[in-house]
């Protein structure tokens, strides 16, 4: 039973009390905690099509990108955007952290602008954080102006910078000084230098704000030894980690043809030392991933495929472990929490992420604010196959 946007009382199934006002009957569903993904980049989904890039790692994608960006504008970049945030919450994601590009051109904020409208567009639907994402050229200053147009985090990619340490310095003094939180693309890559260990240094006295790293697919790379001082520094600085598994699996690994690397972060180990760690989808449909369905039962997939993990550890990732990397409130079928659900049609939590059926439905907040109704029609196999014996 749900009262306003929280969660009244929890029941067994078919011991509900009697029917009430407002009652969905979700006899054959599987009733989740709502998704959330930490990790988006709603400005440049959808663009594979309009770029038609060559297939290829991280710096190609980057360039690839950044060839195009000159024909972004803030309608286009809002439509795009709206279509995918609207995806993703038909598929059960009511929460969505999402980079958005600062150019380095004559309007470097329009996408920032583009997503502020989206986001102003959404309210009341999905929850939309917003967070900046520049490269070394993008000045202390854009980054605070895209702040005082409301966006929520400052972020970047140090680790591709001429110079990580200063990259990731420079970025973490701004975040202290704005009195922002930070979300940092962190050592995506399979060899090189780590960043990530600094970043939780220098952010694990932090009263301010949280911090976030995602990617850190390097992680994954290390051995045992190498990487638990690593996991226990993270650990230690209550540092969130962001997987996201469909993008580094496409990204990764490119000059490797032979026992290719996965390229995802060491999920198994992030979560036995019980690291605050969540998952989501990044890209979708760009440069950085041609694919990508908007589904966190995609992502969930992928996890139980490409990071061994059972499907209850992948399940909670996309919901209770996203919610709190992002610092939401806790949600889900508890007394007390906040009433965001996803209802699947199936049998039970390992048939949802088996088949990800599209039949949804979708609470935000403890209102229904979507729902997908499929319809199957076949042909009478039974008298297609008396014609066959008959003939």
């Amino acid at each position: 039973m749900l009262s306003g946007e929280t969660v009244k009382a929890v029941h067994p199934a078919g011991e509900a009390p009697a029917e009430a006002e407002g009652e969905l009957d979700l006899t054959g569903f599987v009733l989740l905690t709502a998704a959330a993904d930490p990790h988006a980049h709603l400005d440049k989904s959808r663009t594979w099509d309009r770029i038609s890039p060559a297939f290829g790692d991280l710096p190609t994608a980057i360039a690839q990108y950044d060839a195009y960006a000159a024909a972004e504008t803030r309608d286009s970049i809002a439509e795009r955007a709206r279509t995918t945030a609207l995806d993703m919450l038909s598929h059960g994601v009511t929460a969505i952290r999402s980079h958005v590009n600062i150019f380095a051109d004559a309007d470097p904020l329009r996408g920032v602008d583009a997503l502020l409208q989206v986001r102003e567009e959404l309210r009341g639907l999905i929850d939309l954080e917003l967070c900046t994402l520049g490269d070394e050229r993008v000045s202390d200053a854009l980054h605070e102006e895209a702040v005082e147009r409301g966006v929520d985090l400052i972020g970047g990619a140090p680790h591709l910078a001429t110079d990580p340490g200063a990259e990731l310095a420079r970025l973490l003094t701004l975040a202290e000084r704005l009195g922002r939180g930070v979300d940092m693309h962190t050592d995506e890559s399979l060899d090189g230098p780590l960043t990530i260990v600094e970043l939780a240094r220098r952010t694990a006295s932090w009263q301010h704000a949280s911090a976030s790293a995602g990617h850190c697919s390097r992680l994954g790379t290390l051995s045992p030894a190498e990487l638990q001082p690593v996991v226990e520094a993270v650990r230690d600085a209550d540092l969130g980690i962001i997987t996201l598994p469909i993008t580094n699996l496409y990204l990764q690994g490119w000059d490797a043809p032979v026992a290719t690397p996965r390229g995802i972060t060491a999920v198994r180990a992030l979560l036995d030392a019980g690291v605050r760690l969540g998952a989501g989808a990044d890209n979708v449909r760009d440069p950085f991933n041609p694919l990508g369905r908007c589904d966190p039962l995609e992502t969930v997939a992928l996890l139980v495929i490409g990071a061994h993990v059972s499907i209850d550890d992948a399940l909670a990732l996309v919901s209770d472990g996203s919610r709190s990397v992002m610092r939401l409130d806790a949600a889900g079928a508890v007394e007390g929490a906040r009433a965001e659900f996803v209802a699947v049609k199936g049998t039970s939590a390992a048939d949802v992420a088996a088949s990800a059926d599209p039949n949804r439905h979708v609470i935000h907040r403890g209102r229904l604010v979507s729902s997908t109704v499929a319809t199957v029609t076949r042909a009478d196999w039974s008298s297609s196959t008396e014609r066959q014996v008959s003939a």
